[in-house]
């Protein structure tokens, strides 16, 4: 890549559409099986896919790794961020958001990159992005969502109930996705995941049509 790309490629004002990588949207309520099913495809699929990593205001949950699994920061350095961030929502009394200079970049290197991230933020990114691809990941019911919740053991009955209700909303919202998966057997999803990248040519060769 030579020094005047480079130069377009961070700049704010680069046309997305431009960029010979491809930007994919995955999105399902809290407690899908999200993190699990990018964790699966970046094993298999190698350096092609590159997931993207979220600033978030919330503290880490128990496992999760800072700078692996999101950029932990306090309020007023996400604010600070405001202004160079793809989206940002605020799910559950936290605030979440995506740098969009990192994924120039990787696009630009002609990756697939992976933002995990909710509907009302993967609804920003269509605006901005109008080639990206959105995934909805769903349970196979709600009561299966309620339950794995429940067996998950970091929320309380209150918060339970309210992300059950946030799933609701984003089923619904979740309209306007390209692609709805149901995380069923989770093998079954990840191939099925996979399949799909591969059809918008996301995964496997570094050739692009």
């Amino acid at each position: 890549m030579s020094a005047n790309s480079r130069e377009a490629v961070v700049d704010a004002e680069t046309d997305w559409s431009t960029l010979p990588g491809r930007l994919v949207v995955l999105s399902g309520a809290s407690g899908v099986g999200k993190s699990t099913l990018v964790h699966r495809l970046i094993d298999r699929a190698g350096g092609k896919v590159r997931r993207s990593i979220s600033a978030t205001t919330r503290a880490p949950r128990e496992g999760e790794t800072p700078g692996v699994d999101y950029d932990f920061v306090t309020a007023e350095v996400f604010e600070a961020l405001r202004g160079d961030l793809l989206e940002s929502a605020e799910v559950h009394g936290a605030r979440y958001g995506t740098p969009a200079g990192p994924v120039r970049e990787a696009l630009a290197a002609g990756l697939c990159v992976i933002l995990v991230i909710d509907v009302q933020g993967g609804l920003q990114v269509r605006r901005k992005v109008p080639n990206a691809l959105l995934v909805f990941v769903q349970a196979p019911s709600l009561e299966a969502l309620e339950r794995r919740l429940r067996e998950r053991g970091t929320d309380d009955d209150a918060a339970i109930a309210r992300r059950l209700a946030n799933a609701r909303r984003e089923i619904e919202a979740s309209k306007g996705y390209d692609v709805q998966l149901v995380n069923d057997d989770l093998e079954a999803c990840v191939a099925a995941l996979i399949a799909t990248l591969a059809e918008h040519q996301c995964t496997g060769g570094s050739d692009r049509d």
